[in-house]
């Protein structure tokens, strides 16, 4: 399992962005996205991408994926979503932090689940 960080503009580049996760880099989204602060992920973010993170980002999304780390980077590195994607590992100092605000914060609102629909339709 690994967790993905989603970093958007705004809402609608943010909602895209996790479709993308699932549709195009084929990865299987656990449980409801969660809004966490700019502020948490700053650190995390400034450490991966080396340099200081752009500033009109907006919106930061964690989920977690089923897959495992090695996984998610192979697949999202195939595609390009409208947003910053940045795949969080066990070995990220950030990760045990991040894991803990996952759970406490609040749902992202607007998005579902592709795979969970196709799979309703194809019951009835």
């Amino acid at each position: 399992m690994a967790l993905i960080l989603v970093r958007a503009m705004n809402k609608k580049k943010a909602l895209n962005g996790l479709a993308d996760i699932e549709r195009h880099a084929k990865l299987s989204i656990i449980g409801k996205p969660r809004k966490v602060s700019l502020k948490s992920v700053h650190d995390v973010t400034k450490r991966v991408l080396k340099q200081e993170p752009r500033d009109d980002i907006k919106i930061a999304v964690l989920v977690k994926v089923q897959e495992s780390t090695t996984t998610s980077i192979m697949n999202l590195r195939k595609i390009h979503p409208p947003v910053h994607v940045i795949v969080i590992s066990e070995e990220y100092p950030e990760y045990e932090d991040l894991n803990k605000e996952f759970s406490k914060s609040k749902i992202f609102d607007g998005y579902y689940s592709s795979k969970n629909k196709s799979s309703n339709s194809k019951k009835k």
